[in-house]
């Protein structure tokens, strides 16, 4: 698994979770602005 530095702190994040984070359904959640499964399917 690679991490990566988030910002200017000292956090490490998964670079997947932060890549993936905006995948699900827009009306799930607090996040409108996902991306449906089917539109993700090209990245």
């Amino acid at each position: 698994m690679q991490y990566t530095t988030l910002g200017k702190t000292d956090l490490k994040v998964s670079r997947l979770c932060l890549g993936c984070m905006t995948f699900g359904e827009p009306d799930r959640g607090n996040h409108a602005w996902t991306l449906p499964e089917e539109s993700s399917r090209p990245i």
